[in-house]
C-alpha cells in the first residue's frame, strides 16, 4: 500500500447512498498512545532484566523505547491513512469492509479505539479517535436510525 489508498473505503456507494460522516485517526492521539506503549515497554523491559539479575537494567528502557518508537514511526503512515465512512445504511471501512448498520450489536470504547461488533461476531476497530465517546455515540445513533439496537 504505497500511498495509503487501500486504507480508505473502496466499496462503491449504492444508488442514492451518501456519506453522512467520516472517521479518521487523530495524529496527536496516535502519538500519545504510542508514548504510553513506549512507557509500558520501557518499564516491562527493565522489570524483566531486574528479575533476571542483570546489572544493566537501564538497557530495558532503551530497548523498549527503541522498539515502540521504531514501530510507531514505521506504522504511522498506514495507521493515519485509515478512514471509516458512515452512510444511511452501512459502515464502510478499509479492506473492502461494508458493515450494515442494522447488524451492529455492540459498540465498545477502549481508550482511543471504538470496537464495532456485529451480530455475527465480526469485530472491527476504529483506532486513534480524538473523542472515542463521540465516535461511539455517532455510530450508535446511525445504527439505531438504520433499525439496529447496539449496546
Amino acid at each position: 500500500m504505497p500511498d495509503g489508498a487501500q486504507r480508505s473505503p473502496t466499496i462503491p456507494l449504492e444508488t442514492d447512498e451518501e456519506i453522512a460522516q467520516s472517521f479518521r485517526p487523530d495524529r496527536a492521539t496516535y502519538l500519545r498512545d504510542n508514548a504510553w506503549m513506549a512507557a509500558a515497554a520501557m518499564a516491562g523491559g527493565m522489570a524483566i532484566l531486574w528479575a533476571m539479575g542483570s546489572p544493566h537494567v537501564w538497557t530495558g528502557a532503551v530497548g523498549g523505547l527503541a522498539a515502540i518508537g521504531l514501530r510507531g514511526w514505521y506504522m504511522a503512515s498506514e495507521e493515519l491513512a485509515v478512514r471509516w465512512d458512515v452512510t444511511g445504511t452501512r459502515l464502510l471501512g478499509p479492506g473492502g469492509r461494508a458493515i450494515p448498520l442494522a447488524s451492529i450489536a455492540r459498540l465498545n470504547r477502549m481508550g482511543s479505539i471504538v470496537q464495532v461488533i456485529t451480530g455475527a461476531g465480526d469485530k472491527h476497530l476504529i483506532k486513534y479517535q480524538k473523542d472515542a465517546n463521540a465516535t461511539r455515540d455517532a455510530l450508535r445513533r446511525a445504527a439505531m436510525q438504520a433499525g439496529g439496537a447496539p449496546q
